[in-house]
């Protein structure tokens, strides 16, 4: 039987638990949108289609080993969504140096930015239960409903 000295935790690989990994994976995530957002807001980007763009960083994904990052952007009114989104793109390691004087992070992660589809599902819900099928599903029936109890 192996001799445990006291006071000593047992040897582990040293890398997080599940829960408090992901916990470090969401925390740099805010980090870098809250940071992503800010050099985008002051046009530190420089690039003639960004320039008076107004873009909005909804959500920043970063990989288990925080090595890649993808930040989902979405336009203002969805407008040149094409173009920003290639300019972005175009200025990714601009943006992960920028982030890097920003985010006091031991390593900066790869940054790959793409658009958010979230708006799109948001409308597309939206009219779905707009529809007069839906609508009249939704409400509450008359007949349904029950007779408080008696207690006699």
């Amino acid at each position: 039987m192996a001799k445990q000295r006291r006071g000593r935790q047992p040897f582990t690989s040293g890398r997080l638990s599940g829960r408090s990994a992901r916990h470090r994976q969401l925390r740099v995530g805010e980090e870098l949108r809250h940071a992503l957002s800010e050099i985008l807001r002051e046009g530190e980007c420089r690039d003639p289609v960004l320039d008076n763009a107004s873009i909005t960083v909804t959500e920043v994904r970063v990989s288990p080993d925080l090595r890649n990052a993808t930040a989902f952007v979405m336009p203002l009114a969805g407008a040149n969504t094409s173009e920003i989104l290639a300019a972005l793109n175009r200025r990714a390691p601009s943006l992960k140096g920028l982030l890097a004087r920003r985010a006091s992070l031991r390593y900066t992660p790869n940054l790959t930015l793409a658009l958010d589809g979230s708006f799109d599902a948001a409308e597309r819900i939206s009219a779905v239960l707009a529809r007069p099928e839906v609508a009249r599903d939704l409400q509450p029936q008359a007949d349904c409903r029950e007779e408080p109890h008696r207690g006699d």
